[in-house]
């Protein structure tokens, strides 16, 4: 029978300050450690620091700095001690065997906060998959937090019925959600080739930034919304009209966030294909945010790791109703060239980012038809590898006739070859 029995668990938050770091930064960090507790349903009690030139082989930590935590975790009843970095599987084991309590990591974390908002499909595989890939290598030792004596988090999904269980079944378990996640990338690929003749626009961002919401605003759409890290995980797609001509096809998708498990990233490809395959990518910012532009960073970080950081972007500002400071929009905007600033939340500015997303439609691409030669393999190639082909028509004197989307910055590379 299961040990846990409370809604809320207690916590204690662990931060180690390496040269490279300062005091004040593990703090942002442990900031955001808290909310991801409080998102997974933990209340942290207190925040426990360390400096150390590099961590411990067999605790992370010191084993008097374990013992201490020990002695904090009898006394304040605590149920879990979360890490703000990630821990071996040696780690774990010998840090629950000083303390006496269950120890989890950051990414054990976030993937237990996905496992829980998981609500589609192929939500749960991917998650399913990042949890096995994560636990696989630390599949030897005890791993107690992940049998049947214990609950809340860092618990749900695989982990409860993997423990018992060798590493040839989780890498079958594994082939098997990869060829699932196949199947759902081909379904994906299907529906977007019929998308293919409307303009596509991702919003990107630092989870809770309000992409939802600007969601909502600019489709009016009823997009599920919290305001909670990673309330939503799946990519949620609208049409949204930009003038009485010009329609786009809008894709809200997962946020991003500092140390996103790497897991993660690969398991949720097929959801992430949509900000690949976006025309633009509307990068949303909460300009309320303390450490807004670290949290740009990552972002960035996170889109070159997709091959999509040179994509043409806005930066849409969001919060502004929440800023005290008024005089910072203006530096940004000096700062930022493809700058615009919103209240998602409550209206304000939606249609000057409408304006702004037409307007650099029309700045970036073009869409052009022309004939080019049956037998010009080479062409055609530079064609379908620099631009979209919208449409095809075979005629009967050996030509393609071909409706192509380009960026202009393209058009030069194959312009010569049709006509």
């Amino acid at each position: 029978m299961s040990i846990y029995t409370r809604e809320r668990e207690r916590a204690i938050v662990v931060g180690v300050i390496f040269p490279h770091q300062t005091k004040a930064q593990v703090d942002e960090y442990l900031d955001e450690l808290e909310l991801l507790a409080d998102t997974a349903g933990a209340d942290v009690i207190c925040r426990i620091y360390q400096e150390r030139e590099k961590p411990d082989p067999a605790f992370f930590i010191g084993r008097g700095k374990a013992e201490q935590i020990a002695k904090i975790v009898g006394e304040e009843k605590i149920d879990v001690v979360i890490f703000d970095d990630d821990l071996s599987g040696v780690q774990i084991r010998n840090l629950e065997d000083v303390i006496n309590c269950k120890v989890i990591d950051r990414t054990t974390l976030i993937l237990d906060i996905f496992a829980s908002h998981a609500r589609t499909a192929p939500a749960k595989i991917q998650v399913e998959l990042a949890q096995l890939e994560y636990l696989l290598p630390r599949l030897t030792g005890k791993w107690r937090h992940l049998s049947k004596q214990y609950g809340g988090i860092g618990t749900k999904g695989p982990g409860e019925t993997q423990l018992e269980t060798d590493r040839r079944l989780v890498k079958r378990k594994i082939a098997i959600l990869r060829r699932k996640l196949s199947e759902i990338d081909n379904q994906r690929k299907i529906q977007r080739k019929g998308r293919r003749d409307i303009f596509r626009v991702a919003l990107v961002g630092y989870t809770n930034a309000g992409k939802s919401t600007l969601l909502n605003a600019l489709a009016d759409a009823n997009a599920y919304v919290e305001d909670k890290l990673f309330a939503t995980l799946d990519a949620t797609t609208r049409v949204v009209r930009l003038s009485p001509t010009r329609k786009i096809l809008l894709t809200d998708t997962v946020g991003f966030i500092r140390k996103l498990p790497h897991h993660l990233i690969a398991s949720f490809k097929s959801t992430l294909d949509e900000v690949v395959e976006a025309d633009i990518l509307i990068h949303v910012v909460d300009i309320s945010a303390p450490n807004f532009r670290e949290q740009i960073k990552v972002v960035e970080e996170t889109l070159e790791e997709l091959n999509s950081l040179d994509k043409p972007t806005i930066l849409a500002f969001n919060k502004i109703d929440k800023l005290q400071d008024r005089s910072l929009i203006y530096s940004l905007a000096n700062e930022y060239k493809n700058a615009v600033f919103i209240s998602a939340s409550r209206g304000v500015n939606i249609h000057t980012l409408k304006e702004k997303i037409s307007q650099m439609i029309d700045d970036h691409y073009v869409e052009i038809t022309g004939k080019v030669e049956i037998s010009n393999s080479k062409a055609i190639s530079l064609i379908y590898k620099f631009g979209e082909v919208l449409d095809v028509k075979y005629d009967t004197d050996n030509y393609l006739t071909l409706k192509i989307k380009i960026e202009k910055r393209h058009l030069p590379k194959i312009s010569s070859y049709i006509f």
